[in-house]
């Protein structure tokens, strides 16, 4: 990693504080105890603090296949009939067989695994198959976000955004210098190679294919701001000194006196990928400029949204970081940090060559070094050579304006096939549900298998993110979240006849407990979907495919009708992304000390409508048992009674599957009869019905 220059501080740090702040600096959000690193891991200092571990992680191993077969076979149980299952087992045992195609791209795969070269089997591959050639647009598809906290001493969006921009380049100089302290999981360090694909990094947009571009950082030394649909570039280092915070400040207002309404560029980067890049081609060729003001975003240090915007709901909040108009930002950039003129602010990341947990330590960073107070941002001293920030005017040609103006046509036709609710529930989080012995995660996974039974009358393919970044170039797996023990709790929960108390909260804790066993083994490499993904690759031209793959369990196993993963921040107010199938649910959730936070978009659906919103705490009892594990009862109040005629009503949407979730989330934790909320008998999928008294 390019080392950079760097002799004074952006940020005037407290003398006070300055212990505190290098402190947090190097912590990772998973800490492990001095000395207590797990056997086998030596430390390259030459490397710096950030990569020193990075040459003694493990490669990504290579599940037998028996192991995956077997793995693959008690995923799909649950979800298939009796015959559909035994024409799955037919075909995994075809394609295990000794000497059969399973066992000869087994070998092709591992020779791959020990190839010097290839530090990690699956990482070309995955960032190719899964992100670089997808060609749908990055959003709302692809991109994810993260709503920020309010910082009541920063209402103003200028000195929100100096705030901010500050902190962010105190982060950069840490990666750049190699000095960020790598991160753990327990006692075991893991990967930290994609954090040089945080900085001066851009999404380019090809065919077939787009690709990564890294600039150097030691040359790059700026970040662009977008306000009204205009880029200006803003050096954050002048003369070999950062900007401090008063100096980007000034900057920012700068660009809010003169920023006026300029055609959307921006917007051509939320096209799909092949049309975008003729676009881009386009956009180039329109005027000798435009090839080095296209450099100059690509090429910057991030980007900073001023949007004219002041989102005040979890909603209006989630869906100005998620996508906002389309226009005030450059969705091929890994950072965006998005300010409204509300002093609100958010962040919207690209995903291709970086998955959550580095930009949310990040995150984390910037708001924990603002509202905490660690960093003085008082500076007052402004030098009076600042040249004005650069307005980046593209020429614009007729047919440049055309892709513009499909773009923006294309823009508002795919996010407004979007619904979106967001659930912030306050009753409990993490700290009371490990008091039941539960695994916060697995406990709030059921939460949501059983809110999607009792709307369906079924469970279906269901995803969880599982990190693998504890090897080298590690990114995710897939955790398949439905078993045979989670189905076994969902029909005895919704089973009217069922009414033994012990034998649910037994069922419960079996569901969990098989879904941690899985994501363990997946977080181990130990999955299925990337195994047999690995093993799909290397069918040869001319080979036939193994029937494993043309069985139409294959497809339906994968086809996620839920999308979910989980983080934990105190910093922020809602994250989220979007759903992967049409009909399916994306569900990104927060499980925090003190409460649950539940993002969901899904796809409109003719026949489907918003009820009116309401509180889960106006039709649930509040008392509160802090005494063991209980699941759950509606009471018969009025206003349970009306939501559920709107609920029938509405049929599904995602507005009442996300009221299900946060109200099943309330009855777990009350101590009442578990048998008044059931399927209405005979109608399809299962509708919310309560049960008289």
């Amino acid at each position: 990693m390019l080392m950079s220059a760097y002799r004074s501080r952006a940020l005037r740090i407290n003398p006070k504080l300055t212990k505190t702040l290098v402190a947090f600096s190097a912590m990772a959000p998973n800490n492990r105890q001095i000395g207590s690193l797990a056997p086998g891991y030596a430390e390259d200092k030459s490397q710096g603090s950030m990569l020193r571990f990075q040459d003694s992680l493990p490669r990504l191993p290579v599940p037998t296949v028996e192991e995956t077969a077997k793995r693959y076979l008690k995923s799909l149980h649950p979800i298939l009939s009796s015959a559909e299952y035994e024409i799955s087992q037919q075909a995994v045992a075809d394609f295990t067989k000794p000497g059969g195609i399973g066992c000869r791209l087994q070998e092709r795969l591992l020779a791959r695994r020990e190839e010097p070269a290839v530090k990690n089997w699956l990482y070309d591959w995955w960032n190719e198959s899964a992100y670089l050639a997808y060609r749908d647009p990055v959003v709302p598809y692809v991109s994810y976000f993260y709503s920020h906290r309010d910082d009541r001493q920063r209402r103003d969006p200028a000195k929100r955004a100096a705030a901010i921009t500050s902190a962010v380049l105190e982060f950069k100089r840490l990666v750049d210098d190699g000095r960020l302290e790598p991160e753990y999981m327990k006692n075991t360090p893991i990967c930290m190679d994609s954090y040089k694909w945080m900085f001066n990094c851009c999404r380019i947009a090809a065919k077939p294919s787009d690709y990564p571009l890294k600039f150097n950082p030691g040359f790059h030394k700026h970040i662009i701001t977008i306000r009204k649909n205009q880029f200006f570039k803003i050096p954050h280092e002048v003369g070999g000194r950062p900007l401090n915070t008063a100096e980007l400040e000034l900057q920012f207002r700068r660009v809010y006196q003169v920023a006026q309404r300029g055609p959307a560029v921006g917007i051509l980067t939320s096209e799909n990928r092949d049309i975008w890049a003729d676009a881009r081609d386009c956009l180039i060729q329109a005027g000798h400029e435009n090839k080095a003001l296209l450099e100059a975003i690509e090429s910057s240090s991030f980007v900073v949204c001023l949007d004219d915007a002041s989102p005040v709901t979890l909603e209006e909040r989630a869906r100005q970081y998620w996508h906002g108009d389309g226009a005030n930002r450059w969705f091929d950039k890994p950072l965006q940090f998005i300010i409204n003129d509300n002093g609100t602010s958010g962040f919207t990341g690209e995903h291709s060559m970086m998955d959550g947990t580095p930009t949310h330590r990040l995150n984390d960073f910037v708001n924990h070094v603002i509202l905490n107070n660690r960093i003085d941002l008082a500076n007052p001293s402004i030098r009076s050579n600042l040249h004005e920030p650069q307005l980046l005017q593209f020429e614009i040609t007729a047919e440049v304006q055309g892709e513009i103006d499909r773009a923006a046509k294309d823009f508002r036709h795919v996010v407004g096939q979007h619904q979106l609710a967001v659930q912030a529930y306050q009753g409990y989080g993490k700290n009371l549900i490990k008091q039941f012995k539960c695994s916060p995660d697995a406990y709030v996974q059921m939460i949501i298998q059983l809110a999607y039974f009792k709307m369906f009358g079924k469970n279906r393919p269901t995803y969880e993110s599982a990190s693998t970044r504890r090897f080298q170039l590690g990114r995710t797996e897939t955790c398949r979240s439905v078993s045979d023990e989670s189905v076994a709790w969902c029909s005895a929960v919704a089973n009217p006849s069922v009414d033994d108390v012990q034998l649910k909260v037994a069922l419960l804790r079996k569901a969990i407990d098989a879904h941690v066993e899985y994501i363990t083994a997946a977080s181990n490499g130990k999955g299925v979907d990337r195994h047999l993904f690995g093993l799909k690759k290397l069918v040869e031209p001319g080979e036939e495919l193994p029937r494993i793959y043309s069985d139409p369990a294959y497809p339906y196993s994968s086809s996620w009708y839920l999308s979910t993963s989980q983080l934990s921040s105190e910093y922020f107010n809602g994250y989220g992304w979007s759903q992967v199938i049409d009909g399916g649910f994306g569900i990104a959730y927060m499980i925090n000390e003190n409460s649950l936070n539940f993002n969901i978009p899904r796809k409109k659906c003719a026949t489907y409508s918003f009820p009116p919103r309401r509180s889960p705490e106006q039709s649930f009892n509040q008392t509160v048992s802090r005494q063991g594990l209980y699941t759950y009862t509606a009471t018969t109040s009025p206003g349970t009674q009306s939501c559920i005629s709107r609920l029938y009503a509405a049929r599904l949407t995602n507005d009442v599957f996300s009221t299900w979730i946060v109200e099943i989330a309330h009855q777990l934790n009350m101590r009442t009869d578990l048998n008044r909320i059931v399927p209405c008998s005979g109608e399809p999928g299962g509708y919310p019905y309560v049960k008289p008294r």
